[in-house]
């Protein structure tokens, strides 16, 4: 237990000490990938490397296209994958890696811009870079002082930060985030209300003016437990509900001469077609309601939503 609390204190400082390091060179780093027109390549050898596929797929997923090369590979014809318009960003602890050094005069030669996380910015890959980030520590996690373990968990970290940063640069946004997301817990989590409301002969609507007995044959019809009630716009005035008609019920109102304008929910919840379904969730659940009515842009009623709707979706 021991040395597990040091491995982490001791990383734990190693991150906390980059926050002094967002300086200019971190700005210069995010000025040349927002203004680059290919792609970021990432390069990086052991276990620098797979810190840098970590990275190259996080840029990816937030808005900066973005992939990893082998430094070696990239010396046997993988370096064709590097063109004139990219940024390469370079991991390095030592600074000195030679696969990554045998590199720089191509990239170089390519005039395309370096940028460096090496935890020696003096060194060859340091002193080559147009942007150099310090990612050095103290000392390893590792009792020996050599097993990458806190270097890199600071490389990982400041790739972070860099992606984060650029993606509020570019204005990135949940929207954004599904295109590139469309699978698994996350995708469905960003799945719009569009994507699992209820439209067309589905969605139980009836007028205002509607006896009572009729709207309950509608919602009996479409089975949602509710009905939205329209006006004679067709514009949404109200919502009725289960919850609605024990209400009524209670009250002695009689369902064949009773209008349904006489008993429903005036100002009901709507949410856009646009928004995420985790929104509608969310709305739902801080509410205490089981149903939402969605409204396209020019706010008419564009479908209706349920709590089954969003379980079934598996939208938790």
């Amino acid at each position: 237990m021991r040395a597990a609390r040091s491995v982490i204190d001791t990383e734990r400082q190693a991150v906390s000490a980059l926050q002094q390091r967002i300086g200019s060179h971190f700005v210069g780093a995010c000025q040349l990938i927002l203004a680059c027109e290919g792609r970021v390549v990432v390069l990086g050898m052991g276990k620098s490397g797979h810190i840098g596929q970590k990275i190259a797929a996080t840029l990816a997923s937030t808005g900066t296209p973005s992939f990893f090369v082998h430094p070696a590979e990239a010396g046997h014809g993988d370096l064709g994958m590097i063109t004139r318009g990219d940024v390469v960003i370079a991991l390095s602890n030592s600074g000195e890696t030679a696969e990554i050094i045998t590199l720089l005069p191509v990239i170089k030669r390519l005039d395309i811009p370096l940028i460096a996380l090496t935890g020696n910015p003096a060194s060859t890959l340091g002193t080559a870079a147009a942007a150099c980030l310090d990612v050095s520590v103290a000392r390893e996690a590792c009792p020996l002082n050599l097993a990458p373990t806190a270097s890199t968990t600071a490389s990982l970290v400041l790739g972070d930060a860099l992606a984060i940063a650029l993606l509020e640069a570019r204005g990135f946004d949940a929207d954004d985030f599904a295109r590139s997301h469309p699978v698994g817990s996350l995708g469905r989590r960003l799945s719009s209300v569009r994507d699992v409301m209820h439209t067309g002969d589905d969605i139980p609507r009836v007028n205002e003016n509607t006896i009572l007995s009729r709207t309950l044959l509608e919602m009996s019809a479409k089975g949602l437990g509710m009905t939205a009630v329209l006006d004679e716009q067709g514009e949404v005035s109200g919502i009725f509900t289960d919850g609605d008609l024990r209400r009524t019920l209670d009250a002695g109102f009689d369902v064949h001469t009773t209008t349904t304008a006489e008993v429903m929910t005036r100002n009901p919840r709507t949410i856009a077609e646009t928004c995420l379904a985790a929104e509608a969730l969310r709305m739902m659940e801080e509410h205490r309601i089981n149903a939402l009515l969605v409204l396209d842009e020019d706010q008419r009623l564009a479908g209706v939503l349920n709590m089954h709707d969003l379980l079934r979706a598996q939208v938790l």
